[in-house]
């Protein structure tokens, strides 16, 4: 490792309240010096990063990598390679692989080999169930000691409530987190978000109460058991108001949402672009805005890319019959600088539900922020950078996003992870 220094750049870090330009020096991996960097300090190699952000590397709650078992649609290189490339250097990825991350020796080669690349941080997600079939629980600790922070079902719901009620307990007593993406197993079997697109489009309708049944009956078994909860991917302007009184009642319960249901809505499926089928569906404009307000007031704790490559076959098909799923990586940045602009919440804002924020929920000692002697995980961002979303230019080998031809703002010029450069 050699040591670092970025100079002329604007640190922002909303976990320390830091705004103001400082140089930042970095040695033996770790942050050496924000602002006054001693004169015994040495560089080897310097950034100049005059109108930029220096801000911590992005932590992404939401990233399928792809591997084991599908790797026809994403691969560990490719993926963690994306995720540099937009800054993200901490991800979290869900248990939905094949075969499932509900053997501990899984779980070790997936983490060996992330490691082994040296470029994003990985933090897996165990299976809740075993084979994610809603019957039979895992063994939790042992994939706690296998490297898992959590334990969830990915977007297969748990239909049964005596399961979900024995896991919940049973992770209660050691203090897991569990994982849930809120969906009735019934009411969201549709492809299209319930109302009067999906109705003139012929499509079977997700209607928002498939989100708010699932979410009172997980908060329902909260109280009876005490256990902590992360929801997954927020849809609805109902969820969030429910997530907004269970946090004033003191629950201990977070959530987050997907950057396609903070900035998209129905209506961008357009004739059928199979581009923007996606899980959860695009709801509507009021749905939107509330997500955006939630957001920027606490009530949603992070923004993630909900990255889900596709191969190109299985979204060339017929709407209803293509896999759900967007690339999205390489987008989590400019879009969250994009919401903290229109929605008015700011600039650090914007940072922290990309940072800080998920960073609480990944509970890794020094990631999402900067801080002297803390992991010198950290990006170099051009926010005036103007750029294109161009599918193929994107290093993920998912080429699908409902924001291709968009103009974009801010891209990372620089991403270091542990005191290394890895993009840039």
């Amino acid at each position: 490792m050699s040591n670092i220094l970025i100079t002329n750049g604007r640190v922002v870090d909303p976990a320390s309240g830091l705004d103001r330009k400082a140089d930042v020096a970095i040695a033996d991996g770790k942050v050496f010096a924000i602002g006054d960097v001693s004169s015994e300090f040495r560089a080897e190699r310097t950034l100049d990063a005059q109108g930029c952000l220096v801000v911590p590397g992005l932590v992404d709650l939401a990233a399928r990598l792809r591997e084991p078992g599908y790797e026809h649609e994403g691969m560990l290189e490719s993926e963690m390679g994306a995720a540099v490339a937009g800054g993200v250097t901490s991800l979290v990825c869900p248990p939905d692989t094949d075969p499932v991350l509900d053997e501990p020796g899984l779980v070790e080669m997936l983490k060996f080999r992330a490691e082994k690349m040296r470029r994003a941080r990985l933090f897996p997600l165990g299976a809740l169930t075993r084979s994610l079939a809603g019957e039979v629980l895992t063994e939790m600790a042992e994939l706690t000691e296998a490297g898992c922070i959590g334990f969830g079902q990915a977007d297969i719901p748990l239909g049964n409530t005596q399961v979900l009620q024995r896991a919940l307990q049973y992770a209660s007593t050691f203090g897991y987190t569990v994982w849930l993406r809120p969906q009735d197993r019934d009411l969201g079997k549709g492809v299209a978000a319930s109302g009067p697109l999906a109705t003139r489009l012929g499509l079977a309708g997700v209607p928002a109460a498939a989100e708010t049944i699932a979410i009172f009956t997980i908060i329902e078994l909260m109280r009876s058991t005490g256990a902590r909860v992360h929801l997954c991917r927020l849809s609805s302007a109902g969820g969030v108001a429910q997530v907004r009184a269970a946090k004033a009642e003191g629950l201990p319960l977070t959530c987050d949402v997907s950057i396609n249901s903070l900035h998209l809505v129905d209506t961008d499926i357009g004739y059928f672009d199979s581009r923007a089928r996606l899980n959860p569906p695009l709801r509507q404009q009021r749905d939107r805005d509330a997500l955006s307000a939630g957001l920027a007031d606490g009530t949603i704790d992070a923004l993630v890319s909900d990255h889900t490559p596709v191969e190109a076959d299985a979204k060339t098909l017929p709407f209803a019959e293509s896999e759900p799923g967007a690339t999205g990586l390489e987008l989590l940045l400019p879009l969250a600088l994009l919401w903290g602009e229109q929605s008015g919440a700011g600039l650090a804002r914007a940072i922290e539900v990309v940072s800080s924020g998920p960073a609480k929920l990944v509970g890794a000692q020094g990631v999402g922020r900067l801080m002297k002697g803390g992991a010198a995980d950290l990006c170099v961002v051009d926010p005036a950078l103007e750029w294109q979303v161009q599918p193929e230019a994107l290093r993920s080998q998912g080429k699908h996003t409902p924001f291709g031809g968009y103009a974009m703002h801010g891209r990372a010029r620089f991403t270091l992870v542990g005191g290394r450069i890895v993009h840039g």
